[in-house]
C-alpha cells in the first residue's frame, strides 16, 4: 500500500482523541498521570523496548490479558491486526488444537505429520505440534505476537509469524496472588500463585489453575428414535467411547513451578515445570447442511470388468468411480442399502456393500449387515435413513449420539542458564523437554445415524537445545546474536475414522520421527544516530521418517469389486501395496526424506528522533514438507508434499509523541507465498497438497492512547488481501452450488481481508485510593473462508464482538473485585469445519454465546 494512505489511515486513528487533549497531556510527564506502559520484549533474543524492535510486534503485559478476558492463545485473536487464532480445527474434536494464521499463513490441521505455519514459543521453548498449542495463560508476564517470516532467530515453521509466551518470573519476596471466576454455563475458574523466596539468590514460584465448564451445545433426543436399531458402540473401533448430553464444556488444571537461582552476579539459573491435564467434552459440533442426494455410483457396466487370474472377472464397476471410493457418496449407499430389497441391491451389484461389515481379518469386529432391514418383515431391525431431517436451526442444539470428549496430559520441564562471559559478552542455553498424550472423539454428523464419527489419539515427545551468544562491540554501535539449535521428535498419531454405520472405517496409525539442527547469526550495526543495519540468516537442515498404516477395517475395495479373497489374487489386482497386509492403503516401507534451507534477512532503520523508529526489512522463511496420510484407496508409492516458502517485504514507523502519551506503530508489507500446503478434499480424504503460489498484500496499525488521567485507548486496524497467483491443476475447484472454489486470484482461506479492534479503559481514582476500571473490547472482522475449498455452508460472516467489565480495585491492590461480559453481541459464527460430502454431510463449530463472568482476586 502507497505510504501516503498508511498516513491517512493513521490520521483518521488520531482523531480517535480530540486535540485539546493531547495539548493538556503534554504538558506532565506520562509516569506521573498514568502515560503509557513500557513493555520490554525479547523478539531478537535480547531484551528490548518493543518500540526499538524493527519487526511488527503485538505484544500484551498479563494486566491487560486479564483485563481483556483473554484466557488462552486463541482468545489473542480479537486484539491482534491481521492475526485469527481459533480453539480447534476441523474434525479436531478438541479446543486445545490451535489453528493460528498470521498475515494469510499458518495451518488448519492437527496431524502429526503437518507442521504449523505460526511457531508457538512457550518461554523460549518451540512447541512442535498445533495439539496442545492453544495454550492457557494463568500466570504469564507477557505474549509476544510477531508478524511475518520469523526464521533468521526463530527457525523453520515460523513462515507466518510466531508467538512467544513468557511466563512470571520468581519475585524476591514471599507473595500470593489467586482470583477465582464465576459465569454462565456453571463457569469456576481458580487460580493461584505463590512467590517462595528460598534463600537471597534463590526463589521459587508455584502456579495452579482450574477451569471448569459446561458445555453450551445441548444433544436432544430425536423423536422416536428409540424405536429403530443400532449398533452397540464397540461395533467400530475407537480411542474412546466417551459421550456426554453436552458438547462445548470445560474440565481441566494445571500446575507450574520456577525456580530461579542467581547462582553468581554472572551465572543465573531458571529451572521450570509445568502439568496440564484435561478431560472434557468435545468441541461443539452442529450438522450445517446434507448431501445424500448427491450422486453416488455403484452400477456395472459391460465394458469394465475387473480380472483376477484364476478368478476371472469377479466384479464390474462404472468408470465414473474408478477403483476408488470417490465417486461415492456413503450416506446415499446407506439409504439404498436400509430401504432396497435384495433383488433391487444384487441387481445394482451391492449385495457384498451392503452384506456384513467388517472382515475376517478383524475377528470381533464384524457385524451384520444391512441389507433391506427397512424393507422386511421385521420391524425390529429397522434403521433410520440419513438425510435432512437432522438439521436444527438452533445452533446450540443437536441431535447426536455419538462420540463427545476430549483428554490431554501434558508436561515438560526446561532450564535456563545465561551466564555473563564479560559486560559485553553473554552465553544462554535453553534445554527443553514435552510430552503429550491426547485422545479425542466428535460425531460430526448430528444425528442418532453414525454416519461420520471421528476418534484421534497422539503420543508425542520433544527435546530441544539451544544455544544463544549475544553481545555488543564498538561502543555498542554493533550488537549480534549468534547460536545453534538442536531438536527431536517422536510422534504417534492413531486415527479412527467411521462412515455411515461402518461401510468405510479408516484406520491409520502413523508413526513420525523428526530431527533438526540448525545455525543462525544476526548484526545490528549502528553507523550514526541516524541510521542503523540489520543482517542476519539461519541455516536449517532436518531429516525425517515416516511410516503410515492407513487402512479399511471393512474392506471396502475388496467388495466393491466383490473379491471373495482378502489376499492376493485379489490384493494385487485391487492394488494393495502389501501382500501380506491386505488392507493396507499405505505402502509398508518406512520412507525417508532430508531438508535443508537458509532462511537470510536484511533490515535498515531510520531514527529520525529518539522517539520516532522507521524500518524497512526483507526476510525469508521456511515450512517444511512431508507426507500425505490421510489415504481411502490404496497407492503404490507414498504421497509427499514439499515445503511452503515465503519472501516478504515490510516498511514500518514505531513513534511515540506527546511525553509518551501516545504510541502509534504502522507497518505496510507484501508477501510472495509458494507451494502453499493446504487441505483438499478428494473423495472422503482431507489431503494436504502444494496447492499452488499466492500474494499477499497489507497493513496494519495499532495505536495506544493516554489522553488524559485514567483515560487509555488502544485501537488497531488490519488490512490484507491474499489471493492465489496460480492454482495447480490437481488442485484447483471450479465455483459449484456447494462451494466457491479454487481458483487464481480466489482469496486465501483463514484470512479476513480488515480487522478492526477499539478497546478504550478508564480508570478512576476513588476518594479512599481505591479505583474504578471500567473497559469496552470492540473488534469488528471483515468474513472469513474456514476452508480450502471455500464452501458457503463453511463460510464465516463479517462478525462484531463486543466484551466489556466494570472493576474495584481496593486500596493498596489487596484485592480486586470484576464483572464483565464476553460476545455481548450474541454474535454467532463458526470457528472451524469439515466439508465431507462424500459421507453426506457438512459440519462445524460455532463459537460460544454472550457470557457473564465475576471474578474476586487477592494479593499479598
Amino acid at each position: 500500500m502507497p505510504y501516503r494512505q498508511l498516513l491517512i489511515v493513521s490520521s483518521s486513528l488520531l482523531a480517535l482523541v480530540p486535540a485539546a487533549a493531547w495539548a493538556q497531556a503534554a504538558e506532565t510527564t506520562s509516569e506521573a498521570a498514568g502515560g503509557i506502559e513500557e513493555i520490554v520484549v525479547t523478539a531478537q533474543k535480547r531484551a528490548q523496548n518493543v518500540q526499538d524492535v524493527p519487526i511488527a510486534i503485538s505484544a500484551f503485559t498479563a494486566n491487560a490479558l486479564k483485563e481483556r478476558a483473554v484466557a488462552d492463545v486463541a482468545s489473542l485473536s480479537n486484539i491482534a491486526p491481521n492475526v485469527t487464532l481459533d480453539a480447534g480445527t476441523p474434525f479436531s474434536g478438541s479446543s486445545s488444537v490451535l489453528s493460528a494464521y498470521i498475515r494469510g499463513i499458518g495451518q488448519n490441521d492437527f496431524a502429526a505429520n503437518l507442521d504449523p505455519g505460526v511457531g508457538v514459543y512457550l518461554d523460549g521453548i518451540y512447541l512442535a505440534r498445533t495439539v496442545g498449542a492453544n495454550l492457557d495463560l494463568p500466570d504469564v508476564e507477557r505474549i509476544e505476537v510477531l508478524k511475518g517470516p520469523q526464521g533468521t532467530l526463530f527457525g523453520r515453521n515460523t513462515i507466518g509469524g510466531a508467538i512467544s509466551v513468557v511466563t512470571r518470573d520468581p519475585g524476591r519476596e514471599f507473595s500470593f496472588r489467586g482470583d477465582i471466576t464465576t459465569g454462565r454455563f456453571n463457569r469456576l475458574d481458580i487460580n493461584a500463585s505463590v512467590d517462595l523466596p528460598i534463600t537471597d539468590t534463590v526463589g521459587l514460584s508455584l502456579t495452579g489453575s482450574s477451569r471448569k465448564r459446561d458445555g453450551y451445545l445441548k444433544r436432544i433426543p430425536f423423536p422416536n428414535a428409540g424405536n429403530f436399531a443400532t449398533d452397540p458402540n464397540a461395533a467400530f473401533r475407537s480411542n474412546g467411547y466417551d459421550s456426554s448430553s453436552k458438547e462445548g464444556g470445560q474440565s481441566e488444571w494445571s500446575l507450574r513451578g520456577k525456580l530461579k537461582w542467581e547462582a553468581s552476579e554472572r551465572l543465573t539459573v531458571r529451572i521450570s515445570g509445568d502439568y496440564l491435564r484435561q478431560d472434557q467434552q468435545g468441541t461443539a459440533n452442529k450438522l450445517l447442511a446434507t448431501t445424500e442426494d448427491q450422486p453416488y455410483v455403484f452400477a456395472p457396466t459391460a465394458d469394465r470388468a475387473l480380472v483376477i487370474p484364476g478368478l476371472g472377472a469377479t466384479a464390474l464397476y462404472d468408470g465414473a468411480s474408478g477403483l476408488a471410493p470417490n465417486g461415492f457418496n456413503f450416506a446415499g449407499l446407506y439409504n439404498f442399502c436400509i430401504g432396497s430389497t435384495p433383488g433391487e441391491i444384487a441387481a445394482r451389484n451391492a449385495t457384498a456393500l451392503c452384506g456384513a461389515r467388517g472382515t475376517p481379518l478383524n475377528p470381533g469386529q464384524v457385524i451384520g449387515g444391512l441389507a433391506g432391514v427397512n424393507v422386511d418383515a421385521d420391524p425390529s431391525n429397522d434403521r433410520l435413513p440419513f438425510d435432512g431431517r437432522y438439521l436444527l436451526a438452533d445452533k446450540d442444539k443437536s441431535y447426536a449420539t455419538g462420540l463427545n470428549f476430549s483428554r490431554m496430559r501434558v508436561w515438560g520441564l526446561s532450564m535456563t542458564l545465561d551466564y555473563e562471559l564479560s559486560d559485553a559478552m553473554s552465553i544462554k542455553s535453553i534445554t527443553g523437554y514435552r510430552r503429550l498424550r491426547w485422545e479425542t472423539g466428535l460425531d460430526a454428523d448430528g444425528s442418532p445415524v453414525r454416519a461420520l464419527e471421528f476418534s484421534f489419539s497422539l503420543r508425542n515427545w520433544q527435546f530441544s537445545q539451544e544455544l544463544q551468544l549475544t553481545g555488543h562491540a564498538f561502543d555498542e554501535k554493533l550488537k549480534y546474536v549468534v547460536g545453534g539449535y538442536y531438536f527431536k521428535e517422536r510422534s504417534f498419531l492413531s486415527d479412527y475414522v467411521t462412515f455411515d454405520q461402518g461401510l468405510l472405517q479408516i484406520y491409520g496409525p502413523n508413526l513420525l520421527h523428526t530431527k533438526n539442527y540448525a545455525f543462525f547469526g544476526q548484526v545490528d550495526y549502528e553507523l550514526s544516530p541516524l541510521i542503523s543495519f540489520t543482517l542476519g540468516g539461519r541455516y536449517t537442515k532436518e531429516s525425517k521418517d515416516f511410516n503410515g498404516g492407513q487402512s479399511d477395517l471393512n474392506g471396502f475395495n475388496y467388495k466393491l469389486f466383490n473379491c471373495p479373497v482378502y489376499g492376493d489374487p485379489c490384493t494385487t489386482a485391487l492394488g494393495f501395496p502389501s501382500p501380506s497386509e491386505p488392507l493396507r492403503y499405505y505402502v509398508p516401507q518406512t520412507q525417508y526424506r532430508k531438508f535443508n534451507n537458509f532462511a537470510p534477512k536484511l533490515g535498515v532503520q531510520l531514527h529520525p528522533t529518539d522517539d520516532i523508529m522507521v524500518y524497512g526489512s526483507w526476510s525469508r522463511g521456511y515450512k517444511t514438507g512431508g507426507w500425505t496420510t490421510r489415504l481411502s484407496n490404496p497407492l503404490p508409492t507414498a504421497a509427499s508434499f514439499s515445503p511452503e516458502k515465503a519472501e516478504s517485504f515490510e516498511l514500518g514507523v514505531k513513534s511515540e509523541f506527546f511525553a509518551r502519551r501516545l504510541q502509534l506503530n504502522a507497518a505496510v508489507f507484501t508477501t510472495r507465498y509458494d507451494g502453499i500446503q493446504l487441505n483438499f478434499q478428494q473423495g472422503v480424504s482431507p489431503t494436504i497438497q502444494n496447492a499452488g503460489d499466492a500474494r499477499i498484500k497489507g497493513f496494519e496499525v495499532e495505536l495506544v492512547a493516554a489522553p488524559a488521567a485514567g483515560l487509555t485507548i488502544n485501537a488497531s486496524v488490519g488490512y490484507s488481501d491474499a489471493y492465489y497467483t496460480s492454482v495447480l491443476p490437481q488442485a484447483q475447484v471450479a465455483p459449484n452450488p456447494l462451494q466457491a472454489g479454487v481458483f487464481p486470484g480466489a482469496p486465501l482461506p483463514k484470512t479476513p481481508k480488515w480487522k478492526f479492534n477499539v478497546s478504550p479503559r478508564y480508570e478512576y481514582l476513588l476518594p479512599n485510593d481505591g479505583a474504578l476500571i471500567a473497559l469496552v473490547d470492540y473488534t469488528r472482522t471483515s468474513k472469513v473462508w474456514n476452508d480450502s475449498e471455500r464452501a458457503y455452508a463453511l463460510l464465516r460472516p463479517s462478525t462484531d464482538q463486543l466484551n466489556a467489565s466494570l472493576s474495584y480495585r481496593a486500596p493498596g491492590n489487596r484485592w480486586t473485585f470484576t464483572v464483565g461480559g464476553v460476545n455481548l453481541t450474541n454474535d454467532r459464527y463458526l470457528v472451524s469445519g469439515g466439508n465431507q460430502t462424500a459421507a453426506g454431510l457438512l459440519f462445524g463449530t460455532y463459537n460460544r454465546p454472550t457470557e457473564w463472568y465475576a471474578r474476586v482476586g487477592v494479593k499479598f
